[in-house]
């Protein structure tokens, strides 16, 4: 299913797994629009339409990405590991892992807002911090494959299995509080 920017969203806050997998659509969406006018842009002054189009990648990483970290690391991550039932175990070696990419990406999320604000203040970037955006880059691209897909294929679907009703429910209010959305 296409990616709809700015329409509604497929899942809401009753479906608190499903919701965060949109937010890994999301993730992946805006992290290829940055990869893809890096890689068109490079050397080069940027259009208006990729000026803005970053601009909006940038503000949706900077506001969700902090927010998509909360929703996993303290509702989601939280409850799985009090889970006492013997299926977690596979889950949680996988938390720590998740965890540290959690870190890892914010740290390569820093440093690409900085690079890409840079580009955006001055229409080029230097080679070297071209070279340094395209790394980052690439290198945030390979963490988010292999943590997304530990997310969507292995952790919820076991959360899903693991975790009742109203833990999932008392997920999606806490999601739904750190957007200031009434639940």
């Amino acid at each position: 299913m296409p990616l709809r920017i700015g329409q509604p969203l497929d899942h809401n806050f009753d479906e608190p797994l499903e919701l965060l997998a949109d937010c890994h659509r999301r993730i992946e969406h805006f992290l290829e629009v940055l990869v893809r006018i890096e890689r068109a842009a490079a050397g080069r002054g940027l259009t208006p339409d990729e000026w803005e189009q970053i601009e909006r990648a940038l503000r949706y990483f900077e506001s969700a990405g902090p927010r998509h970290t909360a929703d996993e690391e303290q509702s989601l991550f939280p409850r799985l590991r009090a889970s006492v039932k013997p299926e977690i175990h596979r889950a949680l070696g996988a938390l720590e892992q998740l965890e540290r990419e959690h870190e890892m990406a914010d740290a390569h999320h820093k440093m690409i807002n900085i690079l890409c604000r840079r580009w955006l203040d001055h229409d080029r970037l230097s080679d070297e911090d071209a070279r340094e955006l395209r790394d980052r880059l690439g290198d945030l691209q390979s963490i988010y494959r292999e943590h997304i897909a530990i997310e969507d294929h292995e952790l919820f679907p076991v959360a899903a299995q693991l975790l009742s009703s109203r833990q999932l429910e008392e997920i999606g209010r806490e999601m739904a509080a750190r957007r200031d959305v009434a639940y």
